[in-house]
């Protein structure tokens, strides 16, 4: 898969995952949040809480049957080294806004995209710890 259709992919999987949260209640605060050592996809709040989104997107044939998926799923690309870039720039905006302990979360969401139906299935991975 090239460049352009992994992006193209993983654009889309996050304006899913944000029309998601919305429909969840959820207030999208800011998208890509960006620092050189890394960045956040999505910042979402919800009762007064942030959530520091990863989206991961995949693009399927058929997306009726991946929560039996079995082998890779998209949500273990979070691997440790993108575990320790997310946790410092999560540090770095709560620093930055001075958002409160206990007032956050780290959620993974994975988006499987059925580009010829156009559907897609979102799984919400709610309170990950770093």
């Amino acid at each position: 898969m090239t460049f352009q259709v992994k992006n193209k992919i993983g654009k889309l999987g996050e304006d899913i995952a944000c029309r998601f949260l919305m429909k969840q209640a959820f207030s999208i605060v800011e998208r890509n949040y960006w620092k050189k050592w890394g960045e956040i996809d999505i910042i979402a709040e919800k009762h007064g809480n942030k959530h520091f989104v990863e989206v991961k997107s995949v693009a399927r044939e058929n997306i009726d049957n991946v929560a039996h998926e079995t082998g890779f799923r998209p949500e273990e690309n979070v691997h440790e080294r993108k575990i320790q870039r997310l946790s410092r720039v999560i540090q770095t905006y709560i620093a930055e806004k001075g958002i409160e302990i206990g007032k956050w979360q780290f959620d993974i969401i994975t988006v499987y995209i059925e580009e010829k139906s156009k559907r897609a299935k979102v799984i919400r991975h709610e309170n990950v710890i770093l």
